[in-house]
């Protein structure tokens, strides 16, 4: 038997056999994903909300939409959500802006999103890449995960 094979055995996973984790586990990693599938997309907006009062002064609806590659209408959608989780306030033809939980959940986003992106930067990936990876992987990484990344990224800068 080759090392491949030993390696990756049904023995190798457990002693049963089975190569599915224990279902605990198992109902537990759908879990997490579920939960971050349902705040991604309102992470995404509050982030990209913030990074436009930061860059650019403001954030406008239309700025979204562009940024997003999805319809005013959309966006005007995603603002009403928002608006009703308390995480941003608006006025028509206005900027919009961050409440104090929105500018909390836009940094604590941000964070993520620079920490994945740096590990990938350090792992070799190109910046395109990296970037559109990351976009997604914030969302779905575990805080224990991202404190090793962090520190992974750190040792490879000394």
């Amino acid at each position: 038997m080759s090392e491949y094979q030993q390696q990756h055995s049904p023995t190798a996973y457990g002693q049963d056999g089975d190569a599915l984790p224990p279902v605990e586990q198992h109902a537990q990693q759908y879990e997490a994903v579920r939960n971050a599938h349902e705040t991604e997309l309102i992470e995404d907006y509050v982030e990209l909300i913030g990074d436009l009062l930061r860059h650019r002064g403001e954030a406008r609806a239309a700025d979204i939409a562009t940024r997003m590659a999805v319809s005013q209408a959309t966006v005007s959608k995603m603002i009403r959500r928002l608006n009703e989780l308390g995480l941003v306030t608006s006025k028509p033809y206005r900027s919009l802006f961050l409440t104090e939980e929105g500018q909390k959940m836009a940094e604590t986003s941000r964070t993520r999103h620079d920490v994945v992106l740096h590990f990938l930067r350090a792992l070799g990936v190109d910046d395109s890449t990296a970037r559109i990876d990351a976009e997604g992987m914030e969302h779905h990484v575990s805080d224990k995960t991202l404190t090793i990344m962090q520190r992974f990224t750190e040792q490879q800068r000394t």
